[in-house]
C-alpha cells in the first residue's frame, strides 16, 4: 500500500531556480488566463507520475475508461522513481511528457514557464478545493489529486476499553484518554515515530483548529507564537505533556514507521497524529494481521472553537498540461477525467478535489463527530516570510529536528523543562521575526 511519501509527496525538495530551456509551445499568450485548448480530443499522451505502484495495476484501467470516453485516444504512463529529481531534470531538458505531477522543485512563479494556465481561481473555485497552492498572479495552473484531513488516527476498540466512546474536547480531556489506556489496557497510549520523524511535523499541521481563516497571515506577525492560547504552544505543550507523563512509547529511539502500523492496527498502540491517509494503510495492516479493519477510526484534533472541532484539510501533489506538450486538447482533457470522473481520489479514500463529489466513508465518520473541515488559506500580504524567519531562526516549524528536542527535553534526555523550552523558542523566532518583518 501506498505511504505518505509515495501519495502527497512527503519529503519533497526544498525550491530552487531552474535555469534549463522550456520555451514553451508555439503561440503561447503569457497573459491569456486559460491555455489554449483547441482542437480535437484525438491521438496519445504521456502521463508522468510518482505511482510507479500503480503503472502497471490501477492506472491502466482509468486509461480505459478514458479511451472509451474518446475514441482515437491513447494513455500511456511514465513511472518514475526519484520523481523529484528526474522530472525536474526533464522540465530542464524541455521533455517532461504531456500531464504530469508539478515537481516541489518548481517556485510557484516560475509555473507559467512549464504549465499550461487552468483559468483563474474566480472561474475555477466552484468546482475544485485546494486551488490556492497552484496559483500564482490570478492563474491556476494545476489541480490536486485528491486530499487529507488532519487528526488522530485511533484505535477505537482500545479507545473504549479505557471507558472514552467519543473523541475528546479539550488538550486535557485527551490525555486523561491516553491515561485511561495506560491504567486499563497493555496499549502504548501514544506512539510518537520519532526515530522515522517526519510524522512529529503532523504536529504543525494543525492549524484550522482556531477556526481563524486567516492565522497563516497572522501567524509570522507573532513574535512570540509559544505562549499560552497560540496555536503552537497548544500543539507542543500537548505533545510534551503525552511524553513527560510517560504516556508515549518506552524509547523513542526504537520507534518505527512500518512497524507502528501493525501495531495501531491490532491494539498494542491506541493513538498516532497523522493525516487521514494513513486510515487505509493502518486498515489494510489489520487485515493482514486478522484483525479487525473496523477498530481503526479518525478523530480531530481535541480543540473546539465556539464548540466546533475544526481540522485543517489540503491537497496532494498537484497535475498539469505540460506548456511543451504537442496535444494539449487531449492532455487537458485526461486532466479534466481524472480528477472529475476517474474515481482515483475515492478509490484512494482522499478528499476528493471536485467538490461535488462525495467524501470518502472514513471523512464521512470523521465529518459524523461534528468536526468541520477547513482549507486554510496560504498567506497573501505576509506570503513568505513564515519561510523567511523559519531560516533566521533556524527552527524548523514544518520539520520534525526541534520536536524530536522536545521529546528529549520531556523524557528528561535532554536538559530543560517546558517552560524554559518554549521560552528559547520565542526567544529565537521574535529575533528573527524582527528581521524579516522590520
Amino acid at each position: 500500500m501506498f505511504n505518505r511519501r509515495q501519495f502527497l509527496g512527503f519529503g519533497a525538495a526544498a525550491t530552487l531556480a531552474l535555469v534549463g530551456g522550456c520555451t514553451g509551445g508555439a503561440g503561447n499568450d503569457d497573459t491569456a488566463a486559460t491555455g489554449d485548448f483547441s482542437g480535437d480530443v484525438k491521438g496519445a499522451i504521456t502521463v508522468l507520475t510518482n505511482r510507479t505502484d500503480l503503472v502497471n495495476t490501477t492506472l491502466p484501467g482509468y486509461a480505459e475508461k478514458f479511451e472509451a470516453k474518446y475514441p482515437g485516444t491513447k494513455v500511456t504512463f511514465q513511472g518514475v522513481t526519484n520523481y523529484e529529481d528526474d522530472v525536474t531534470t526533464q522540465l530542464s531538458s524541455g521533455d517532461y511528457g504531456d500531464v504530469l505531477l508539478i515537481p516541489s522543485a518548481v517556485a510557484i512563479d516560475q509555473y507559467s514557464r512549464f504549465f499550461e494556465p487552468l483559468g483563474t481561481p474566480e472561474q475555477l473555485k466552484a468546482k475544485y478545493r485546494f486551488l490556492g497552492p497552484a496559483t500564482y498572479q490570478d492563474k491556476v495552473y494545476g489541480l490536486s489529486l485528491g486530499g487529507v484531513a488532519k487528526g488522530f488516527v485511533v484505535n477505537k476498540r482500545i479507545w473504549a476499553q479505557a471507558g472514552v466512546t467519543a473523541p475528546p474536547r479539550t488538550p486535557e480531556e485527551f490525555i486523561a484518554g491516553l491515561q485511561a489506556v495506560a491504567d486499563k489496557t497493555d496499549a502504548v497510549p501514544y506512539y510518537t515515530n520519532y526515530k522515522d520523524g517526519w510524522p512529529l511535523s503532523e504536529w504543525n499541521n494543525q492549524r484550522a483548529v482556531l477556526g481563524d481563516p486567516q492565522i497563516n497571515d497572522r501567524f509570522p506577525a507573532d513574535a512570540n507564537p509559544w505562549q499560552p492560547g497560540k496555536i503552537e504552544y497548544i500543539t507542543d505543550s500537548m505533545l510534551y505533556d503525552i511524553v513527560h507523563a510517560k504516556l508515549s512509547e518506552k524509547d523513542p529511539l526504537t520507534t518505527n514507521w512500518e512497524s507502528s502500523k501493525p501495531m495501531l492496527a491490532t491494539g498494542k498502540a491506541a493513538t498516532m497524529l497523522l493525516g487521514s491517509w494513513a486510515v487505509p494503510q493502518i486498515q489494510d495492516a489489520a487485515e493482514a494481521a486478522n484483525a479487525n479493519p473496523g477498530d481503526v477510526a479518525f478523530w480531530p484534533f481535541p480543540y473546539r472553537n465556539a464548540g466546533t472541532f475544526h481540522a485543517t484539510i489540503d491537497g496532494d501533489k498537484l497535475a498539469a498540461v505540460s506548456r511543451n506538450s504537442r496535444n494539449k486538447a487531449t492532455a487537458k482533457a485526461w486532466l479534466d477525467f481524472f480528477v472529475n470522473e476517474s474515481g482515483f481520489a475515492g478509490d484512494q479514500q482522499a478528499i476528493p478535489p471536485a467538490v461535488d463529489q462525495p467524501l470518502p466513508r472514513t471523512l464521512q465518520d470523521f465529518t459524523a463527530t461534528g468536526v468541520e473541515l477547513v482549507e486554510v488559506p496560504p498567506a497573501t500580504s505576509n506570503s513568505g516570510k513564515e519561510d523567511e524567519i523559519i531560516k533566521e531562526s533556524e527552527i524548523d516549524l514544518k520539520g520534525n529536528i526541534y520536536r524530536q528536542k522536545l521529546v528529549d527535553v520531556a523524557r528528561g534526555a535532554a536538559k530543560g523543562d517546558k517552560d524554559s523550552f518554549f521560552a528559547d523558542l520565542n526567544k529565537r523566532w521574535s529575533a528573527a521575526q524582527s528581521q524579516v518583518m522590520k
